[in-house]
């Protein structure tokens, strides 16, 4: 529910009641991941998507359902080919559905209240839900902070929270959203419960490394895919805000004086569109040694082969190196900025989620990759 943090935080400023369907599972080719949500309110408001509208129409009743009764339920929906109409998935993936009430007397409604405002502001929170379980712990939510803090409850369990409390900072630490399983005995009940973690962090980062026209395009693609982007240069005449308005930031400093003063995560994208050995060689030299998701630099096959001696002169070794991704981007007949962009945005995507860049057409290939993070934004 997290990912639509945002409305649901106002929702629950003007005090509407509300149902919030979640997926908390998912089998073979599913069109949402774990974590994607949809909210329908008492006058029959809907925002978000669970299926990408197959299954939209019985969940939203579902939801009026919970409404009206209060109940916490779990849904399957699968394949529906023997049944030409029946609810289900036409891609032939299964999903699971945890439809939770969310309502003014609703003993829970705090704990997603603080929840909701803490994703709604870009703050580190991770929501643990129990998807699987007795009925009267379904849905029952622990909020947990970055600094492991905790609100909420799972049954009224201390141990049980304790324990989910800290695989759910693993998580957040992370910045993923999935599925948790813990044991009979860490859970103080009958058998293992399976609850879902979703993890609300701020943005990941993508730093644009030289103000050129090519620059410009990528932040335009960088926000799109929802990155905070930095664009830094050492020369002011070219690193202004008119000629970047959709940046984050805006930063004149010599690029690898400020990547060495500046935070980096496991999420963060670093793009190198210098092409300037000045500039590149001692930036390329510390961005490889950093524990980032990705590194590129642009430049023709003659600049990289000649920036890679260079890079090698300078100390770099064979296993730094094949992290950089030089000539940037994806094989698209790219020419102008923005089809460039494109390529550009197409290999982070592919580098993150674990694709393989390869046309879908004719291939055998799974179309949904497990790339092992979330988004970009709220979960990446």
């Amino acid at each position: 529910m997290l990912d639509i943090a945002e409305d649901l935080h106002r929702w629950v400023s003007q005090g509407r009641a509300f149902a919030v369907a979640t997926v908390v599972a998912v089998g073979g080719s599913a069109p949402r991941q774990p974590g994607a949500a949809l909210a329908v309110d008492r006058d029959g408001t809907v925002i978000g998507s669970v299926s990408g509208g197959c299954v939209e129409g019985a969940v939203y009743e579902l939801c009026q359902q919970a409404l009206r009764d209060g109940q916490t339920v779990r849904e399957r929906f699968g394949y529906s080919d023997e049944d030409a109409f029946a609810v289900g998935l036409t891609c032939g993936g299964v999903i699971d559905i945890l439809v939770t009430p969310v309502r003014a007397e609703d003993p829970a409604r705090p704990v997603f209240a603080a929840a909701l405002a803490a994703a709604a502001a870009g703050a580190a929170a991770a929501l643990a839900r129990i998807t699987d379980g007795p009925d009267d712990m379904l849905g029952l939510p622990l909020l947990v902070h970055a600094d492991g803090g905790h609100e909420g409850g799972l049954g009224g369990h201390p141990a049980l929270d304790r324990t989910a409390a800290a695989e759910a900072r693993a998580l957040l630490d992370a910045g993923r959203t999935g599925p948790l399983v813990i044991g009979a005995e860490g859970s103080r009940c009958g058998r293992p419960l399976q609850l879902l973690v979703e993890s609300s962090v701020p943005p990941p980062r993508m730093i644009v490394f030289g103000a050129i026209d090519f620059a410009a395009a990528l932040v335009e693609a960088g926000k799109f895919l929802g990155y905070r982007v930095t664009v830094c240069d050492a020369r002011p005449v070219f690193a202004t805000a008119e000629r970047f308005p959709q940046a984050d930031e805006i930063v004149v400093e010599w690029p690898h004086r400020y990547l060495a003063r500046t935070a980096t995560d496991a999420r963060t994208v670093l793009c190198v569109l210098t092409h300037d050995a000045k500039f590149d060689v001692p930036l390329l030299e510390a961005a490889l040694r950093l524990p980032v998701a990705y590194v590129g630099a642009m430049g023709s096959r003659r600049t990289h082969l000649e920036r890679n001696e260079r890079l090698r002169e300078a100390g770099v070794s064979e296993r730094e190196l094949v992290r950089l991704h030089s000539p940037i981007g994806l094989d698209l007949g790219a020419r102008t900025p923005q089809e460039t962009a494109l390529s550009i945005a197409a290999e982070i995507v592919a580098v993150r989620r674990g694709g393989s860049g390869a046309p879908l057409t004719g291939a055998h290939t799974p179309i949904h990759h497990d790339g092992g993070g979330q988004p970009l934004s709220s979960v990446a």
